[in-house]
């Protein structure tokens, strides 16, 4: 028998399911650690998902704490020796936000997280290179993974996200590619508030069409067009006990029949009831009103950012 080959495989069915096991337990690693949660003085944030299949799925969260990821300090003091203030500078803001990321893969199957773990590999492989070189997150990492993704999967295969990184201020800065808009309830008002999005550009999932201004265009021909650069968005209306929610379409396609949906009417009911809760809490009680409400038909992914 060559060295490396598996051995004969007398029960296919036992070998799959040894290799689904194996499947479930790489996917596992790459869902966000309690210990990955960023801490933001003034910000508690809290977020989970809710697969499908409950086991795994195809949205993903990646936190960013750049405080608990790298070294700001050394990075800072690198970036001054090679005269790159305007870097340093930017890596000293790094130390009063943190990022989310919140993605969902078309699909809920199991194997569908075989693009959320790419993805997470190549987003912190890109952060890495982004605080190096620029000493933030900019909208060219999107480029790059759009244009990386729109090679390497099926047309049939895509990704909506949402990056935002929140201040301890309470602004809300963004990249949005084809994902649901965040919300948000305000305390003071007791409810969930309209926020204008007219002015916000919308962008194709990842993955669907590469970018007009990508200096290798000629050589990835789309028969469907190409899209604008992203651009950063955001939300100032965060005040004191306000609820910021990021999700995936599962939670506004929550129903219990054609009339009745759990967005927007009984999240904000539920909201109303919890808002004294921590981000935390706010979270377990959502995730249990819309168990309680009706059964999943797709992977549910939210995050709470609440302003304290």
């Amino acid at each position: 028998m060559n060295a490396g080959y598996p051995a004969i495989i007398n029960d296919p069915t036992d070998y799959l399911r040894d290799e689904l096991k194996n499947f479930k337990d790489i996917t596992r690693y790459i869902k966000p650690l309690s210990g990955e949660i960023p801490e933001v003085p003034g910000i508690e944030i809290y977020g989970e998902i809710i697969p499908y299949n409950g086991i795994v799925g195809g949205d993903h969260i990646i936190y960013v704490d750049f405080k608990k990821r790298f070294d700001l300090d050394q990075r800072i003091q690198e970036a001054k020796k090679i005269n790159r203030v305007d870097i340093a500078e930017k890596m000293e803001l790094n130390k009063q936000r943190a990022g989310v990321l919140l993605a969902d893969v078309s699909g809920h199957n199991l194997t569908d997280s075989i693009l959320s773990a790419m993805l997470h590999q190549a987003f912190l492989t890109g952060v890495h290179y982004e605080l190096s070189h620029n000493g933030e997150i900019t909208p060219e990492l999107f480029e790059i993974l759009n244009n990386r993704f729109f090679q390497s999967s099926s047309v049939t295969k895509f990704i909506t996200l949402i990056y935002g990184e929140i201040w301890s201020s309470g602004k809300f800065s963004f990249i949005n590619a084809g994902h649901p808009a965040p919300i948000v309830f305000s305390f003071k008002f007791d409810k969930l508030i309209d926020i204008c999005y007219d002015r916000v550009l919308h962008f194709p999932p990842i993955g669907t069409l590469p970018s007009r201004d990508d200096i290798d265009l000629r050589r990835h021909f789309s028969r469907l067009g190409y899209k604008k650069k992203y651009s950063v968005h955001e939300i100032n209306l965060m005040g004191n006990g306000d609820i910021l929610l990021l999700y995936t379409d599962g939670l506004t396609d929550h129903h219990q029949d054609e009339k009745n949906y759990y967005y927007p009417k009984f999240l904000g009911e539920t909201l109303k009831r919890v808002k004294h809760a921590s981000a935390q809490e706010i979270y377990f009680h959502l995730k249990e009103d819309l168990l309680n409400f009706s059964k999943p038909t797709d992977d549910i992914g939210i995050v709470v950012i609440k302003k304290i």
